[in-house]
Order: C-alpha cells, then structure tokens, then sequence
C-alpha cells in the first residue's frame, strides 16, 4: 500500500508539556482519514508540523517518501493543501478575489481556472459579496478553496465541521467525497464530532495523549462496532451448540453469556435449547458507534 503521509516516533514537547509523544501514522494514497481525538489530544499539533508551521522536537515524518529533515521536503509540502483551525480568508474581498490573492502567492498567473474552483466548492454565485459577509460554512468552503489553489493532491481539514449547522455539514461532507472521488485528493480531517465522520471516512487514526493508540481502516471499524445481540444463558456451551447448527457466528464471554452476531429468532432459539434444559436469561442488542468505540479504547464513559 502507497501512504502519502508517515510519522515515526514523532515527538513535539513544550515548556512542562509534550503534545505528541512516540507518535505513528500512515496514511494511505486516495483515503478520507479521519483523525479522532478529543480537544488537546494532540490532532492540531501533527497538523502543523505537517504544515510546517512548527519543528518536532524528534522523531521524523515523511511526505510522499520524503523525510522531513531533507530539503525536498519543501517541494512535498506544496502538493498538500490544508485549512488548519480557521481558514485563512481576507473578509473584505470577494471569493474570487481571494482566490486571485492565493494564486498570486503561489506565483500563478493564470487566473482561468478560478471560476472552476468557485464551482467545485459551491461558491460560484457570491459575485460581489465580501467574505465578511459570508455565512459559517461559506466561509469554510472559501478557506477549502484556497487550499485548493496550486492543484494539491493532499488536503488537511482541521475540525472543518465545528460550529456548522446541519446544512452546512451536509454541504461540507458532500465536498470532501466530492473531492476524494472526483479529484482523487487524499484527505485527512481532524474532529472530534465523530457520528459525522463515520459517515465519509475511508481510515480512521486515533489518538490520545500524543499517541496515536489505534489505526484501522473502516471495514475493520464496521466489524469491531458491528450489530450483535447478547444473551445471557444458564449454559453457554449448549447455546454454542445450537447457535453452530443454526449457522451463526458468536463470541463465548463466559460460562452464561454469548454475543451473536446478527438477530437470532428468540423464539426459534429457545426452542431449540429445551431439549438442553438450559434457559435463556436475558436477551439485549447491541449496536456500539464510532463514540463508543473511542471511548472504549481511550477508556472512561460518554458522560
């Protein structure tokens, strides 16, 4: 598999504080990978040292092959585009003038490809309109936009749904698989409002503390957080019987509880099993999102 972003052992430590310790990443070529991790886990701190904007304090990370200490990283960093914590907009210019302003500094003189962009990102309509006066989420699509400048094959979003209303992170989700499918741009999004995530995400990372604790991709995900009921039963091993021969797949927990992976026929199940004499005690679904399964591996509760 091609990864267009690695990190190793990364560390980035301040005054008291270490913001990312032993750090391990990889990104795949063509993924939406989401980085999950609570506020001041760590997620904003790779970003920018990806970015540039900051020097690890050890370790190394590469970008398309290139480590982070070679000169070439330079040249690596201009195929990534990102929007890290707000996006960076002149309020009193309109979408296309900001974008002129960004293809200015990028040194592109060709200004024909600007209306194009304003349409991949929805904003082809806003003519003269400053964006002072452009709502939340056209203001995030405008800073997408200007990341977008230069034709990155990279895109990092930093939290790019935080404080959107519904339709704005209906329009924000449609742009970033719009961008995946369409333009082949891998994405990485940090944020933390993970139910949104889990509905684009191609990878997942997740971090805590500075440590990146698991990596997975979403099939793995859908598996772990997959729909299972839970029985508890006088006898384990003789629903274990029954559920082989009704072509089920199960997890034994213990001597009296079983997960099933699917949902089995109570009332064909308890049939069966009286032939056994053992009973069922107590019958419940479960369905773990992606919430749970965080919670579950950075430990502690959803409260």
């Amino acid at each position: 598999m091609e990864y267009v972003l690695k990190a190793e052992s990364l560390e980035k430590k301040y005054r008291g504080y270490t913001a990312l310790d032993g750090f391990i990443m990889n990104v795949p070529k063509g993924s939406i990978y989401g980085f999950v991790g609570k506020n001041g886990a760590g997620k904003t701190t790779l970003i920018r040292l990806i970015c540039g904007l900051q020097k690890p304090t050890s370790g190394s990370f590469e970008i398309y092959g290139v480590r982070n200490n070679d000169k070439k990283i330079l040249e690596q960093r201009k195929r990534i585009g990102a929007v890290v914590e707000t996006p960076s907009i002149y309020p009193g210019l309109t979408a296309y003038e900001n974008l002129k302003m960004q293809y200015m500094t990028l040194g592109l003189s060709d200004y024909k490809s600007i209306p194009d962009l304003l349409k991949l990102v929805g904003l082809e309509n806003t003519g003269k309109k400053t964006a002072r006066n452009f709502s939340l989420g056209m203001k995030q699509r405008l800073g997408i936009a200007v990341a977008l400048c230069g034709a990155p094959d990279m895109l990092i979003l930093d939290e790019p749904i935080n404080g959107l209303d519904p339709q704005g992170i209906i329009e924000m989700r449609e742009l970033i698989i719009k961008l995946n499918r369409e333009k082949g741009i891998t994405v990485l999004i940090s944020s933390h409002i993970l139910d949104e995530l889990s509905r684009l995400a191609t990878h997942y990372g997740f971090i805590d503390n500075g440590k990146l604790i698991r990596e997975m991709s979403a099939e793995e995900l859908e598996k772990e957080c997959r729909r299972s009921t839970h029985i508890e039963v006088t006898d384990s091993s003789c629903l274990s019987s029954v559920l082989d021969n009704m072509g089920f797949e199960y997890k034994i927990t213990d001597e009296h509880n079983v997960d099933i992976f699917g949902r089995p026929n109570i009332s064909q199940l308890t049939k069966a099993l009286m032939p056994s004499g053992c009973d069922i005690i107590s019958v419940n679904e479960n369905d773990e999102d992606l919430e749970s399964f965080f919670i579950s591996l950075i430990g502690g509760s959803k409260s």
